[in-house]
């Protein structure tokens, strides 16, 4: 067993998820693997079940519905805290996030000494996205600035979801308190940490957009980050 959990939730993932877990099974570091599927209807499930005969450290949770990101990442977070991981990275199935940067993001925890290290993408103002379209990109990057503003947090990618976080920030955030499930929950995730005084680090990575399958993004998601970031600073959500 490592001491390390990746946990990948997903939805539809079955172009994706095969390649996606050998990949990081194949990195120089051991990582034990995590599959939270929302009841996907094209079978992603059964093809980790049938992985699960090659890789004992892959694991699998089916959620009986499919209610948000955020509520996926808790029931993986709940689950690795129960297993006594050290470090629990988030990552998406698709490759929009390199298996090749988990060790950065690793390192930026057990080396460097931070309590949450984010992949990201705009470190220093500096885009690093492939293969998005330019309304995408200026929506992504002007979400994570306008959360910066508005929440004073020092972190210059506030939306990323390729972060690793260390036990200890995840038993100090009470994770039934967590109020958003799309695009806000990493927002408040990295804002409650911050709030409590953990250390985080930025590792800068390159964004890949997804080649195959189906983006889970939408307006509903967007417009979560955009009104849930001032509800957040006005009600205290650090609380």
């Amino acid at each position: 067993m490592s001491n390390t959990l990746v946990i990948i939730p997903t939805y539809n993932e079955k172009e994706n998820i095969e390649a996606i877990i050998k990949a990081v099974f194949l990195q120089e570091k051991q990582f034990d693997i995590l599959v939270v599927d929302d009841s996907s209807p094209d079978g992603t499930s059964k093809i980790v079940t049938k992985l699960q005969n090659e890789f004992t450290n892959l694991f699998l949770e089916i959620r009986k519905e499919k209610n948000g990101l955020g509520a996926a990442y808790i029931h993986g977070f709940k689950w690795a805290l129960n297993k006594n991981y050290d470090y629990i990275i988030e990552m998406d199935a698709d490759f929009s996030h390199n298996p090749k940067d988990l060790i950065h993001l690793y390192n930026a925890c057990a080396i460097d000494g931070a309590d949450f290290s984010i992949g990201s993408r705009y470190l220093n103002n500096k885009i690093n996205v492939v293969n998005w379209d330019i309304k995408r990109l200026l929506l992504s990057y002007f979400a994570s600035k306008y959360v910066k503003v508005i929440t004073q947090i020092p972190i210059f990618d506030t939306t990323a979801g390729f972060v690793c976080y260390k036990s200890d920030v995840l038993k100090n955030i009470e994770l039934d308190k967590i109020k958003f499930v799309g695009y806000a929950f990493q927002i408040e995730m990295k804002f409650k940490a911050w709030k409590r005084k953990f250390k985080h680090k930025e590792v800068s990575v390159i964004f890949t957009d997804r080649k195959r399958g189906t983006s889970k993004m939408s307006g509903s998601i967007i417009s979560e980050a955009v009104f849930g970031v001032i509800k957040m600073r006005l009600q205290g959500i650090q609380k």
